[in-house]
C-alpha cells in the first residue's frame, strides 16, 4: 500500500507553512530511493538534489529541502514525494524541452543575431522550456526594436506542442516603420539662432545622409549628449547661468513621428573679472600663470578655463604628480555681471610607476609595444612621457585605437601603474587602383601588403601591378627596430616594366630589374635620418613615334644602362595622428646620387602642415620641390625627369601630362618640379560624429620645368575642387572631382575625375 505523505507541491509547502503539514508527518528510515517521470533528465541528478541517503532519516525539514532544490533546477513543472514501505518516491512532470525556434516578419535583424540576443536571456533550442523566460525574451526583443526607432513594433508569441515532451516556439513580430525626429524645438532661445544651435545637435530631422547615419531615429543617450553640447555652446560664450529647464519628447499615436522640444534659460552674460592662482604649487607662479589660457576682461568660457586648469595639472604630472588637482572657485558678482577665479592647486603626493601593464594584443607581441613607450618602470611618473608613448604605438599604425589608464596601487600611497589597452586592427591589406577618364580606359592595379608580419612589427609586402602602363612585382621588407636603439634596415627586389604609350608622356619603354637596402636612424623623438643604397639594370626602348630628345638619348648612350645609386633623406614628424592628422607638420628633405651607366643627382623637399580651424575642420597645407641634374656632361635620363599631374599633384589634369611638350604634344617631363595645394578637411554634414568620411575642399597648383626653361609662377597650372575619403567596411575610398582654372586649351590634357579604393584583411 502506497501512503501519499506529500501532494502537489505547492499545496505541500502551504501546509508547511502552516504547520498542518507537520502534524500528519512521521521521519522514517529511507530504505530505497525511486525516481518516477523521467524522460531527459538524468536519475543522478534528481539524487544529487535530494538531502537524504538510503539508511538516513527522512524528516520534515529534509523533505521541504528536497522539494525546493529540485524545482530551483528549473527542470521539472511539478514534484511530487511519497513513501511506500519506508521507500522514498520521487515522481516528477519534467519541463517540455523547446525542439525549435521560429521567426515570423523579421527584416530588421540577422536571424542568427536575434538566436544569439534570446539564448542571452536563456531562450534558445535544446533548453527547458519556461514561460518566464519567453516573456523576458519578447520584452528583449522589443527592447532591440526600439533601439532601431521602431516604436510601433510589436512581437506575439506561440507554443505548439510536440511529441516526446517538446514544444515548438514561434515568434511572429509586426515590424512597423521607423519613427523619425520630425522636429527639434529649442523654447527660449535669443541670444543665437535656432538653426546655429541645432549645428551643435547629433539628432537632427531627416537629410539627405541621414539614411545612413540613423541621427534621425531618436535616443536617450544621444539627446543627453547634445544637451551637454548646448550647454558647453552656451557656457563657452559667457552665458555661465545657462540651465536646461526641462525637455518633452513626444511621439504620435501611430509611432511613426517624435517631436522634441527642450525649454531653455540662456540667462545673463558674464566677463572674467580675475583669476588668481592659491595652493600649493610647487612650481613657479610665473610658470604656472603662463598656463592660464583664461584671462580678465575676456568673457567667460567654460572650455577655456578647462584647459587651463588641465594645462596646470599636466604640467605637475610631468613632474611626477599623477594625481594632482587644479579646482577653480568661481565669485560671481551678478550685479556688475562679473565673474572672477580662484584656482586651487593642490599637487597631491609624487608617485613612481610600479607596473606597466598592456591589455587588447591578440597578434601583436608584448616588445614590439613596449618598445615604444618612453615612460619606465621604477621611475617618477611623467605624464608627458606617457602621453608619448601613446602617440608613439599610435603611429605605429597597427592599432585602431589606444587608451591609457593610471591606476593607484592598493596599501601604496605613491605607486601608481599604468594601463594600456588597445584594439589592433587589420594591418595587411589589398590595394586596388583606379582612374577613369573619357578617352581612356580604366588601368588596375594592386598589392598585398602585411605592416605587422606574425605581431613582430616587420613590414613585408609584395607588389603585383598589372595596368596597362606599369607591370611591377616587388617584394619590400622593413624591420624598424634592426636594433634596440631603433635603427631600422630594409631592402627592396623588384622588376617593373614601364610602357608610356598610352600616356600623355611621349611613348617608350622601360625594363628594370633592381634592389636596394636602406637604413634609418633616430635622431630624436620627431626627427630622423635614412640612408639607401641599390643597383638597377635599365633595359630601354624607344620608337620612331617617340620624341626626338629620346631617340638622341638612346643615340648617344645606348639602350641598356647600370648603375648604381646611394640616397640620404632627413624626415620631421610631430603630427598627432599618421592617419587623420589634425595639427604638427611633417617635413622631408632628400638627396640620390647615382654612378655608372646612369650618373645624375636628385634633390626633392617636401613640407605638409595641420591646424585645427574648429573642433572638426582642420586646414591643410602641402608643397614640394624637386630638382635633378645630370653629372660628368651627360643629361639627365628623360625617364628619370619629374611629372606632374593627376592625384598627388595637381588634380584635374591628366596624370603626368604637365610640362614641356614636343612638336607632337609628347609630354618630355621636367629637371624642375614645384606643387602646391591647400585642402579644408571637414566631415560630410550630417555625419559630424562619423570619422570614416571625410571631405576636402582643395586647390591645387603645380608644374614642372625642362633643363633649358626659367621657372616662373605665371606658368603654374591651378585646380579646384571637392574629394571624398571614405574608410568603408571593404576598404579605403578616394574620389575628387576637379575644375581646372587656368587650363591652355589645345595643350592641357583634363582629366576631372578621378579615384582609388581597396580592401583590409
Amino acid at each position: 500500500m502506497r501512503k501519499r505523505f506529500l501532494a502537489l507541491s505547492a499545496c505541500a509547502l502551504l501546509a508547511l507553512a502552516s504547520g498542518a503539514f507537520g502534524q500528519a508527518f512521521r521521519s522514517f528510515v529511507v530504505k530505497d530511493i525511486r525516481v518516477e517521470g523521467l524522460q531527459r533528465t538524468e536519475a543522478g541528478t534528481v539524487f544529487s538534489y535530494l538531502p537524504v541517503k538510503v539508511g538516513e532519516t527522512m524528516t520534515e525539514e529534509k523533505a521541504q529541502q528536497a522539494l525546493r532544490a529540485l524545482f530551483a533546477t528549473g527542470f521539472f513543472r511539478d514534484v511530487r514525494l511519497e513513501v511506500e514501505n519506508d521507500v522514498l518516491v520521487v515522481i516528477v512532470e519534467e519541463r517540455p524541452a523547446i525542439a525549435q525556434i521560429d521567426f515570423i516578419g523579421v527584416k530588421e535583424f540577422e536571424l542568427d543575431t536575434l538566436r544569439r540576443i534570446l539564448r542571452d536571456v536563456g531562450l534558445a533550442e535544446g533548453r527547458t522550456f519556461d514561460r518566464s523566460v519567453l516573456d523576458g525574451a519578447e520584452q528583449e526583443l522589443k527592447r532591440q526594436y526600439l533601439s532601431r526607432g521602431r516604436y510601433a513594433a510589436e512581437v506575439q508569441t506561440t507554443i505548439t506542442p510536440l511529441e516526446r515532451n517538446r514544444v515548438g516556439v514561434s515568434i511572429s513580430v509586426t515590424e512597423g516603420e521607423v519613427a523619425k525626429i520630425r522636429s527639434i524645438n529649442l523654447v527660449g532661445a535669443k541670444a543665437f539662432r535656432e538653426k546655429e544651435l541645432l549645428e551643435q545637435f547629433v539628432l537632427r530631422t531627416p537629410g539627405w545622409l541621414t539614411w545612413y547615419t540613423k541621427h534621425d531615429q531618436y535616443s536617450k543617450a544621444k539627446l543627453a549628449a547634445d544637451l551637454e553640447a548646448l550647454r558647453s555652446y552656451y557656457q563657452n560664450r559667457g552665458y555661465l547661468d545657462f540651465s536646461i529647464e526641462s525637455t518633452q519628447v513626444s511621439i504620435t499615436p501611430d509611432k511613426r513621428d517624435i517631436f522634441i522640444t527642450v525649454n531653455l534659460i540662456e540667462g545673463e552674460k558674464y566677463t572674467v573679472s580675475g583669476v588668481t592662482l592659491e595652493g600649493q604649487m610647487l612650481l613657479p607662479r610665473e610658470e604656472l600663470a603662463k598656463l592660464l589660457r583664461i584671462k580678465p576682461g575676456e568673457e567667460f568660457s567654460r572650455e577655456r578655463l578647462t584647459e587651463s586648469t588641465k594645462a596646470i595639472t599636466d604640467r605637475l604630472g610631468n613632474e611626477g604628480y599623477a594625481f594632482a588637482n587644479a579646482n577653480a572657485i568661481p565669485r560671481i558678482d551678478r550685479d556688475k555681471r562679473t565673474v572672477a577665479f580662484a584656482i586651487v592647486v593642490d599637487p597631491g603626493r609624487r608617485v613612481y610607476v610600479r607596473r606597466i601593464n598592456v591589455a587588447g594584443n591578440t597578434r601583436t607581441r608584448d616588445e614590439v609595444i613596449r618598445r615604444e613607450m618612453r615612460q619606465l618602470e621604477g621611475a617618477y611618473y611623467d605624464a608627458s612621457k606617457i602621453q608619448l608613448s601613446r602617440t608613439r604605438i599610435d603611429r605605429t599604425q597597427y592599432f585602431k585605437d589606444v587608451n591609457v589608464e593610471t591606476a593607484p596601487v592598493a596599501d601604496s600611497v605613491d605607486q601608481v601603474d599604468v594601463n594600456f589597452t588597445i584594439e589592433e586592427k587589420p594591418t595587411g591589406s589589398i590595394l586596388l587602383g583606379a582612374g577613369f577618364s573619357s578617352v581612356d580606359r580604366v588601368v588596375i592595379s594592386g598589392s598585398v601588403s602585411q605592416a605587422n608580419v606574425f605581431g613582430s612589427g616587420k613590414f613585408l609586402s609584395v607588389q603585383v601591378n598589372s595596368g596597362e602602363v606599369n607591370k611591377a612585382y616587388a617584394i619590400s621588407y622593413l624591420d624598424p627596430y634592426f636594433t634596440v636603439d631603433g635603427v631600422s634596415l630594409g631592402f627592396d627586389l623588384y622588376r617593373r616594366n614601364v610602357d608610356a604609350s598610352s600616356l600623355a608622356v611621349g611613348p617608350y619603354t622601360t625594363k628594370t630589374l633592381g634592389g636596394g637596402v636602406r637604413f634609418g636612424y633616430p635622431l630624436s623623438e620627431s626627427d630622423s635620418v635614412n640612408f639607401g643604397l641599390s643597383a638597377e639594370n635599365v633595359a630601354l626602348e624607344t620608337f620612331e613615334t617617340s620624341p626626338s630628345a629620346y631617340r638622341d638619348f638612346v643615340a648617344r648612350f645606348g639602350d641598356k644602362y647600370r648603375y648604381l645609386a646611394g640616397s640620404v633623406g632627413l624626415a620631421r614628424d610631430n603630427r598627432d595622428s599618421v592617419i587623420q592628422p589634425t595639427r604638427g607638420a611633417l617635413t622631408r628633405a632628400s638627396a640620390e646620387v647615382s654612378a655608372g651607366g646612369l650618373e645624375f643627382y636628385r634633390l626633392s623637399f617636401s613640407q605638409n602642415w595641420y591646424q585645427p580651424l574648429t573642433r572638426t575642420v582642420t586646414l591643410a597645407l602641402g608643397g614640394e620641390l624637386g630638382y635633378v641634374h645630370g653629372t660628368s656632361g651627360k643629361p639627365v635620363p628623360f625617364f628619370k625627369n619629374f611629372y606632374v599631374g593627376g592625384p598627388g599633384s595637381v588634380r584635374g589634369y591628366r596624370a603626368f601630362s604637365l610640362g614641356p611638350q614636343d612638336a607632337n604634344s609628347n609630354v618630355l617631363g621636367g629637371t624642375r618640379k614645384l606643387s602646391g595645394s591647400a585642402e579644408v578637411l571637414f566631415p560630410v554634414p550630417g555625419a559630424q560624429q562619423d570619422r570614416s568620411l571625410r571631405l576636402a575642399a582643395f586647390v591645387d597648383a603645380g608644374q614642372v620645368y625642362g633643363a633649358d626653361q626659367k621657372v616662373t609662377l605665371g606658368d603654374l597650372r591651378y585646380s579646384a575642387g571637392i574629394a571624398l575619403a571614405w574608410t568603408s567596411p571593404f576598404g579605403p575610398l578616394k574620389l575628387s572631382f576637379a575644375q581646372p582654372l587656368n587650363q591652355k586649351k589645345g595643350f592641357d590634357r583634363i582629366e576631372r575625375l578621378q579615384f582609388s579604393f581597396g580592401t583590409a584583411f
